[in-house]
């Protein structure tokens, strides 16, 4: 996960300042080749649901990571919008393969070890990956060796997620199938909490990825300095990383659809906070809330989903996957058009916290339903 989602997805957001200063991009320009990573992301999470992977789920994530690293590099070549839109999007394919292929091995093998911190661990990784980001990219240009600021940035993550990419191979087990024991599984039925689950997943990437996506350049763009932009990530990746093992001592009181309901409205008061405190702290603060609440959330939202869906947990979470891959799609693209509609990103923050505050609101009102479906 520190390698497929903390570099593969989430490094294009402390190296984007710099790419906009080397490359002259605008704000439509990044949303734009944000965006673009994320229909890769939603390709690969809808080809993922079927079954063409079956027994091959440990070399096809391997095979991910690997495209991974090179798509990294591969960003430090080039810059141009087009060159780099291609680019992202087949990271993000790489990614949501990753994500899918790798989590249903590791969670497979939580399951049968009938360990509770499995997911943690698994999910903390994208915390990992995105707090080594921020660091990278504040040492990357102390040794460019006459690349640029955002050339140095992407190769160093390539090298360290290469490093990575040989760990995961060294340790993720070889059984066939581990996921689901080797069988294929049944057709998805969808329930109405399976379905508000999933809608509400997908809203749910509409409204982190706007600061996911802007929160370093946000940074910049309002003066906040470099050690902003640096703490601002690295808080980020450091309360992510926690955040799934520190709110399941939640879980006991308000179930596993109450804790979820709960961070998608902190994450909401938190890119609230985002545009409304003073600096330094808007940044620094946004940044917190948001690795402390978007990590659980994803991670409560697939269980959530396989829960619902005994059968077909496979399918459930792709397809889960590939409504927050939709949303995602949308929020850089609105954001960036927002962002040079006003001149700064203000009002499409504001616009994905009312968005996370409703995805909150609507899982509150079939918390029952949802509770009774997982305790059957």
């Amino acid at each position: 996960m520190a390698v497929a989602m903390g570099f593969g997805r989430f490094s294009y957001t402390p190296i984007l300042p710099a790419m906009m200063a080397d490359a002259g991009l605008s704000p439509r320009d990044a949303g734009l080749i944000a965006s673009a990573n994320f229909v890769g992301y939603l390709a690969g999470a809808v080809l993922a649901a079927y079954g063409w992977a079956h027994g091959r789920e440990r070399a096809i994530g391997l095979a991910a990571l690997v495209a991974t690293t090179l798509l990294l590099a591969a960003m430090g070549v080039t810059t141009s919008v087009l060159a780099y839109s291609v680019i992202r999007f087949l990271a993000g394919l790489a990614s949501a393969f990753a994500m899918i292929f790798i989590s249903g091995i590791v969670l497979g093998e939580g399951l049968r070890a009938r360990s509770e911190h499995v997911p943690s661990v698994h999910f903390g990784g994208v915390g990992l990956g995105i707090a080594l980001s921020s660091i990278c990219v504040w040492a990357a240009p102390l040794a460019s060796a006459g690349f640029s600021t955002s050339q140095a940035d992407w190769f160093t993550g390539a090298l360290v997620a290469l490093v990575g990419t040989v760990v995961v191979a060294a340790l993720l087990p070889r059984g066939r199938h581990a996921a689901s024991g080797g069988e294929r599984e049944g057709p998805l039925t969808w329930t109405r909490p399976l379905t508000a689950m999933t809608l509400t997943y997908g809203f749910f990437g509409f409204g982190y990825v706007i600061t996911a996506t802007f929160l370093v350049a946000m940074a910049r763009d309002a003066s906040g300095g470099h050690s902003v932009e640096f703490l601002a990530w690295l808080l980020t990746g450091a309360s992510a990383a926690v955040s799934v093992y520190l709110w399941r001592f939640a879980v006991p009181r308000f179930g596993l659809a109450g804790v979820y309901a709960i961070g998608l409205l902190v994450e909401a008061a938190g890119l609230v906070l985002t545009v409304s405190l003073p600096l330094p702290f808007a940044p620094l603060v946004g940044g917190l809330m948001l690795g402390a609440t978007f990590m659980m959330i994803t991670a409560y939202g697939l269980q959530i989903g396989r829960r619902l869906a005994p059968q077909s947990p496979r399918r459930a979470l792709a397809l889960m996957t590939a409504a927050f891959g939709i949303g995602q799609i949308v929020g850089p693209l609105v954001a960036g058009w927002l962002a040079e509609q006003t001149g700064d990103f203000t009002l499409p923050t504001l616009v994905a916290a009312v968005v996370l505050f409703c995805c909150g609101s609507v899982v509150v009102i079939e918390l029952r339903k949802i509770s009774a479906a997982l305790d059957r």
